[in-house]
């Protein structure tokens, strides 16, 4: 599997002074579930924004992406639309470049990104928290066979993949294996910066 990042260009210094908090972990881990929640919770704190990724497949129930076709997303990346893209499980994924406004003005962003983009989003933003959402393999086998969305790919294969790197490069790490509810309210304090812990 190919995974790629690129910055936009053009950035002077690292983008602040809002903060820009990335959800991060395996495919099944419920980072959507968790994220959804959060931002039910949110909703009335016009300081923290959910953007909407670019993503080249369909939304659906589980994602509410903005759906480009693969040239159309290739046009918008050489126009300079996005903070960041990045390639995973044979779809392009992108945050759109409004983001950085968000920042400048002090809100905090949240975001569900590859791992593979951390260390450029740390050095491109001044207040970057890492927050990795994972499972048991187990759980997370049923969750990726209950979900059956053809564009995942092979189970097994991605069930494979070496997720330490992701808990290594973390701020916060939730295992998501008990009660949604209880685990997004620990989402949300980390959100606002409360910490996490009851």
């Amino acid at each position: 599997m190919s995974e790629t990042t690129a910055m936009a260009q053009g950035k002077a210094g690292a983008i602040g002074p809002g903060r820009l908090v990335l959800v991060v972990g395996p495919s099944g881990a419920g980072k959507d579930t968790l994220l959804r929640l959060a931002q039910a919770a949110c909703a009335d704190d016009h300081d923290i924004v959910f953007p909407r990724r670019v993503v080249t497949r369909a939304a659906s129930a589980d994602e509410d992406n903005i759906a480009m076709s693969p040239d159309q997303f290739g046009r918008a990346r050489e126009h300079g639309d996005f903070a960041v893209h990045w390639d995973a499980h044979g779809h392009s994924y992108a945050l759109p470049l409004e983001i950085n406004d968000d920042i400048r003005a002090g809100r905090a962003v949240v975001v569900n990104v590859s791992r593979t983009v951390i260390s450029a989003l740390r050095q491109a933003y001044a207040n970057v928290t890492v927050v990795a959402i994972t499972a048991p393999p187990d759980l997370l086998a049923r969750r990726l066979a209950a979900r059956a969305r053809n564009s995942d790919g092979n189970i097994a294969g991605r069930l494979a993949r070496n997720v330490d790197d992701t808990a290594a490069q973390a701020d916060v790490t939730i295992v998501n294996a008990g009660n949604a509810d209880d685990h997004s309210r620990q989402l949300v304090r980390v959100i606002r910066n409360e910490g996490w812990r009851e």
